[in-house]
C-alpha cells in the first residue's frame, strides 16, 4: 500500500475573497488558519485537529459587508481540497467511504454521518436549536458553509443537531464530529473501490 500524503492547494480569487488553501489527509492535525473570522478559524482548527489533517488556510474577504461571501467561499475550497486529494491516491480506491461520529459538548449533542461516494448532499437537521446570531452573524451562514463544503467535496453529509442550548457548544460539536467522521471515511483499506459498481464518483 503506498505511504505517499494525500495533499492538495487550492487557491481561488474573486472580486469577494483570495484564499489559499493546503490540505494534507495523511497529516497530525497541525493548522495555520487565518481565515479573518476568529469563530470559523475556531471552527476549521478543530475540524483538521479531529480528522488528523494539517489544514493551512489564508483569507481576505470583504468582511466589512458580512461573514458570508468568506465562508461559503472557503466552504467551497475545503471541499475541493478534500475531493482532489482524495482522487490524488488510486482515485480514491480503497477508502472507507463512510464515517460517523456523536460528539457531546458539554449540554449539547449532535450526530455526524457522510459518505465521501461522489454524491454532493447537506441534511443539516435541527437548526432551530441555534440561537439566530451566532459570533455576529446569522445562524444560516453556517449551513451555508456546510453545505458549500459538502457540494464541493462530492460529499454526502448528514448533521442532527440532537440537543443544547448553547450555540457556541452546538457548532463546537458538528465541526468535532465531522472531522471524526472524515477521519474515518478516509482510511485506505485496501486498493479497490468501495462499491458494487466497481467504482467512485468522485
Amino acid at each position: 500500500m503506498s505511504t505517499t500524503q494525500r495533499k492538495a492547494n487550492i487557491s481561488r480569487r474573486t472580486n469577494e475573497t483570495d484564499i489559499s488553501l493546503c490540505l494534507n489527509l495523511d497529516g497530525t492535525g497541525k493548522t495555520a488558519v487565518q481565515s479573518g473570522i476568529g469563530f470559523l478559524d475556531h471552527m476549521l482548527t478543530l475540524l483538521a485537529f479531529w480528522a488528523k489533517f494539517d489544514l493551512e488556510l489564508t483569507c481576505k474577504g470583504d468582511t466589512h459587508i458580512d461573514f458570508h461571501h468568506t465562508m461559503e467561499d472557503i466552504g467551497i475550497c475545503l471541499g475541493k481540497a478534500l475531493h482532489d486529494a482524495l482522487l490524488s491516491h488510486n482515485g480514491a480506491n480503497g477508502i472507507e467511504r463512510t464515517g460517523f461520529a456523536k460528539i457531546p459538548m458539554d449540554e449539547a449533542l449532535t450526530e455526524v454521518c457522510l459518505d465521501l461516494s461522489g454524491r454532493a448532499w447537506l441534511e443539516w437537521r435541527n437548526d432551530e436549536l441555534l440561537p439566530p446570531v451566532i459570533a455576529g452573524d446569522e445562524k444560516d451562514i453556517w449551513r451555508e458553509f456546510y453545505k458549500a463544503f459538502a457540494s464541493s467535496a462530492k460529499m454526502n453529509l448528514h448533521v442532527q443537531f440532537l440537543y443544547g442550548k448553547n450555540g457556541h457548544h452546538l457548532l463546537e460539536s458538528v465541526a468535532k464530529g465531522i472531522g471524526k467522521a472524515l477521519r474515518r471515511a478516509v482510511v485506505i483499506n485496501d486498493e479497490t473501490a468501495t462499491s458494487t459498481k466497481g467504482s467512485l464518483d468522485l
